[in-house]
């Protein structure tokens, strides 16, 4: 059963099928929860909090959008404000971040650990968008979607975002090098 038909059962009083939701997009929605707030706690309650608010709000949903994309604007926003009240920096919890990645191979171990520490050094902005992108592989358009955001514009901040990225693992593996990791 496709997503409007459950939402049209939510709206006709049968609450339960909001579950199937839940159910449906739970776990993509703490890993987005997860890349940007770093921890696993707060993941859950704010994924929690935004599944609540969107169940709320289910009236307001205009039937011709999809699902996810009007939620993740909620759990978006539920996570900035988390971020905004501890001043933007996400608390991270190195078995938290495992969460996040595919499992690799285990010669392929230290350079995904590098890349994960970078990722959680970058600005929550920069992190969604390369998550979002690469991780998660969706297109400009997508991403424009998904961020209420032109798709010129995404595509300037993730092409800003990239090279954050790259300075940040160069400095990282130039400082490994040295001798000086931290």
């Amino acid at each position: 059963m496709d997503d409007v038909k459950t939402i049209e059962r939510c709206r006709a009083g049968q609450t339960e099928a909001f579950g199937e939701l839940v159910r449906q997009y739970q776990s993509q929605a703490i890993r987005h929860a997860l890349t940007l707030l770093g921890n696993l706690p707060d993941a859950l309650d704010v994924v929690q909090d935004a599944f609540v608010a969107a169940f709320q709000a289910l009236g307001r949903f205009d039937l011709s959008r999809r699902f996810y994309p009007w939620f993740y604007t909620i759990l978006r926003n539920r996570c900035y404000k988390v971020l905004t009240s501890r001043g933007r920096r996400p608390v991270t919890d190195i078995d938290d971040v495992q969460l996040l990645a595919p499992p690799v191979d285990e010669a392929l171990g230290d350079e995904s650990a590098a890349v994960q520490r970078v990722l959680h050094e970058l600005a929550p902005e920069d992190r969604e968008l390369l998550v979002l992108k690469h991780l998660e592989g969706l297109t400009y358009e997508e991403l424009a979607q998904r961020l209420g955001a032109p798709a010129g514009t995404v595509m300037s901040r993730l092409y800003h975002a990239r090279r954050r990225f790259r300075e940040k693992f160069s400095t990282m593996q130039d400082d490994r090098l040295a001798g000086t990791d931290e």
